[in-house]
């Protein structure tokens, strides 16, 4: 816009000293007078003559100036015509950029909303969350003997194992004197067990769910120590029991290493709609 106006100025300054230069020159009636008061003898065919070459000095001035201006003004068109394209691109990039800047309002507003909510949880509320977090600890790990060391097996129908020596029970979800595990809430967990044993006899045991077999750990040799492990992640609800049962004609060995083991924990609890999807 700036351009523009300059070149409107130095347009209207151009026209301005061409009318003073055709001003201060002489027209025809200014060179009759000044021949008349000069010389009042002189005859008509000069005087005709002066007036001939005035006019055509005039015409020649003339038709110099005007193609300038139409030069000047076919120039000042297309510079317009540019600017008016560049007005058009800098508002389109206004437009671009109002646009951002109300996308960046929005997740402001949506930042600050959060932010007021978060600081103005209740204790209760934080209690609450604190209560929540704690209910996912869930967490064990146990041996087969609290002590010494010895045979279980073989038996002539399937036992569930009574791990009872407990590294590890957060949540208390783990029961060492029944060897079962029960969710307290919805959710994935990991479940591993091994087994340990002589040859001669199989050393055979299976995490059961809800009385469902689902994964087993099996080994055999006829001389010579023998070990197997297996592990699981299991969709849980609440109450899901797992277990370990040892298989009948099955026998395993353990002693202060802890060859035999059950451990588990939660990985993460689960809503009710994804459960649904698995």
């Amino acid at each position: 816009m700036k351009a523009l106006v300059c070149i409107l100025l130095l347009l209207e300054t151009f026209v301005f000293v061409v009318q003073q230069q055709v001003d201060g020159g002489l027209n025809e009636n200014e060179i009759s007078q000044q021949i008349s008061s000069e010389d009042g003898s002189q005859n008509s065919p000069q005087t005709d003559t002066l007036r001939a070459e005035a006019s055509t000095d005039s015409q020649q001035y003339c038709d110099l100036c005007f193609p300038d201006i139409h030069a000047a003004l076919r120039e000042l068109t297309a510079t317009v015509t540019e600017q008016k394209e560049n007005i058009k691109a800098l508002e389109m990039q206004l437009r671009e950029a109002e646009q951002a800047a109300e996308q960046q309002m929005f997740i402001l507003e949506e930042l600050n909303k959060k932010n007021y909510e978060i600081s103005n949880l209740t204790q209760s509320q934080v209690e609450e969350l604190r209560k929540e977090n704690r209910d996912r600890e869930i967490a064990f790990s146990a041996a087969l003997m609290e002590s010494g060391s010895g045979y279980v097996g073989p038996f002539t129908t399937d036992i569930t194992i009574t791990y009872k020596k407990v590294f590890t029970n957060i949540g208390n979800a783990y029961n060492p004197v029944t060897g079962v595990f029960t969710a307290p809430l919805k959710g994935a967990y990991m479940f591993r067990v091994s087994v340990y044993g002589h040859g001669g006899i199989e050393a055979t045991a299976a995490i059961f769910k809800n009385e469902k077999l689902v994964v087993m750990a099996h080994d055999y040799l006829a001389q010579g120590a023998l070990g197997a492990s297996n592990g699981v992640v299991l969709i849980l609800e609440v109450g899901d029991v797992v277990y370990v049962r040892l298989w009948s004609g099955s026998r395993i060995f353990d002693n202060q290493n802890n060859v035999n083991t059950f451990s588990g924990f939660l990985l993460f609890p689960l809503r009710e709609q994804e459960i649904c999807r698995m």
